[in-house]
């Protein structure tokens, strides 16, 4: 969160949608009273280290990472939350001091506090007793959200238990160690999730559409959906027909697997340096848009899902819930849940992160990859375009006065000093940064990576990326061993 909107809000006050927490020796009780409101009603955002009255008076900064972990232990504690939640508190630092915002989705499920179902009405966090009343709040969750319609001939054996053994490693390994979900039994990890549940206006119990969807036998997921597919395809070459082409209809968690491989055996994985460590840009964006498609579907809708990979972009299609009609950007989304359990589950085992989070994800990554901004389209139809440019290089910088990238034949090539490939072709330029280092190298053969950094006054690890790919492409050799040896270059 931005520090212009979180002043914009401190400024408004409590809302429906909005509480303030002063949390000065911990987390008290009422704060998880609000997170359980705010899962039963719109959403909403806890803010601690605020008084009522929007006044910033912060938590310990030193107490802060341990009122996070107490946190989420206990909205992950089904003896106390049910059904349990996965939330991701974010340490924000205001004016000198150090608040904890947590945003709250609204839930496909009723859930309770200590055994207590709350409510949000205005800024407040209401007890609710009454029977008609908490039939009603199960009634309008029904009817919102498709993915808890209850099955009740349905049974456990119309699931893949022998998903639930690596679904239980991955929310361990995501969860840093610990998670509920290990130590409980099948049953109980369903139901933990949401995935059984009872119908209070027919009184049905059993398990729900998002159980059947992400852990179904297919025979039984096209029983249930029988329109439910991904039609993953490659159009680069035979754009009227396609190149490769496969049709997943499977359960979600194997779903997601089948489109990763889809994407990554047919997109390049582009070299790029995130704080000095080298992440994959193709299985970022792969990982939130094939999410993203299968997490926020409209699976009782008959259209079918689409995956596609042309030459210059790659677009995904569902049919959606929609709430609106238009283009999402970072500045205008609002998150809102189509299958708050699905996607819950997905948060749980690493597959997703906080709603919303996947937007700003697309735009920050997408940028690198390809050197534009994808499209979110929200409809009836909801489209997702992730622009693509093989020839692209963010990290050599394509496009600026300092880069340079890679011809056909593996020389590289970019904004300014003209250079030849293999075959005797200019093919391109050498960026400004790349060409001082090599006539460096040229006037000392045995300077180091640091004595380059001291001569053209880059970062280090500006420097070590342009001579790896000098190396890579074959216009850098190191001679002997990194000590005693010396650079030659090849033009």
């Amino acid at each position: 969160m931005d520090f212009k909107t979180l002043k914009s809000i401190l400024k408004i006050g409590e809302t429906v949608a909005v509480e303030f927490k002063r949390c000065g020796d911990g987390i008290e009780s009422d704060t998880y009273e609000s997170v359980c409101s705010f899962l039963n009603r719109f959403g909403g955002d806890i803010f601690m280290g605020v008084l009522d009255d929007g006044t910033v008076n912060g938590v310990p900064p030193k107490a802060a990472p341990d009122m996070v972990k107490n946190f989420i232990t206990v909205i992950s504690n089904p003896a106390l939350f049910t059904p349990t939640i996965y939330l991701s508190p974010e340490i924000l630092e205001y004016e000198g001091y150090t608040i904890i915002h947590v945003h709250v989705p609204p839930s496909a499920e009723v859930h309770s506090y200590k055994k207590i179902i709350y409510d949000r009405v205005n800024d407040a966090d209401v007890k609710v007793t009454a029977t008609t009343q908490i039939a009603q709040m199960y009634i309008r969750k029904q009817n919102i959200f498709t993915e808890r319609k209850i099955y009740p001939y349905a049974t456990i054996g119309d699931l893949r238990t022998d998903l639930l053994p690596r679904i239980r490693q991955m929310a361990v390994n995501h969860a840093g160690g610990s998670h509920p979900w290990e130590n409980m039994t099948d049953e109980e990890l369903l139901r933990s999730a949401g995935l059984y549940g009872r119908d209070v206006a027919t009184g049905e119990s059993g398990y729900n559409l998002a159980a059947i969807l992400l852990l179904g036998k297919d025979e039984v997921i096209q029983n249930v959906c029988p329109a439910y597919e991904t039609d993953a395809l490659v159009r680069k070459v035979n754009v009227d027909r396609y190149d490769d082409r496969e049709i997943v209809r499977t359960n979600l968690i194997e779903s997601f697997d089948f489109l990763m491989d889809f994407i990554k055996k047919h997109l390049p994985d582009k070299f790029f340096l995130e704080d000095e460590n080298r992440v994959s840009l193709r299985n970022i964006i792969a990982r939130e848009i094939v999410s993203n498609t299968l997490m926020h579907r409209e699976y009782t809708s008959s259209y079918a899902a689409k995956l596609v990979i042309k030459k210059d972009q790659m677009y995904t299609e569902n049919a959606n819930r929609a709430v609106g009609n238009g283009f999402i950007t970072p500045e205008n989304l609002e998150p809102n849940p189509k299958n708050p359990l699905i996607a819950s589950f997905f948060r749980n085992i690493g597959r997703a992160d906080r709603l919303g989070s996947g937007v700003y994800k697309l735009f920050k990554y997408t940028k690198f990859y390809s050197g534009k901004d994808p499209v979110f389209e929200e409809g009836d139809v909801f489209r997702i375009v992730v622009p693509l440019d093989d020839e692209y290089s963010f990290d050599m910088g394509i496009g600026s006065d300092k880069g340079y990238t890679f011809d056909a034949n593996g020389i590289i090539c970019g904004t300014n000093d003209t250079i030849r490939g293999t075959n005797g072709t200019i093919c391109g330029t050498i960026g400004t940064d790349a060409r001082r280092i090599l006539d460096l190298i040229k006037q000392n053969p045995e300077i180091t990576q640091k004595q380059m950094q001291a001569e053209t006054e880059l970062s280090l690890r500006t420097v070590k990326r342009i001579v790896s790919e000098l190396q890579r492409s074959g216009m850098l050799i190191r001679q002997g061993n990194n000590r005693s040896g010396k650079w030659q270059v090849q033009e």
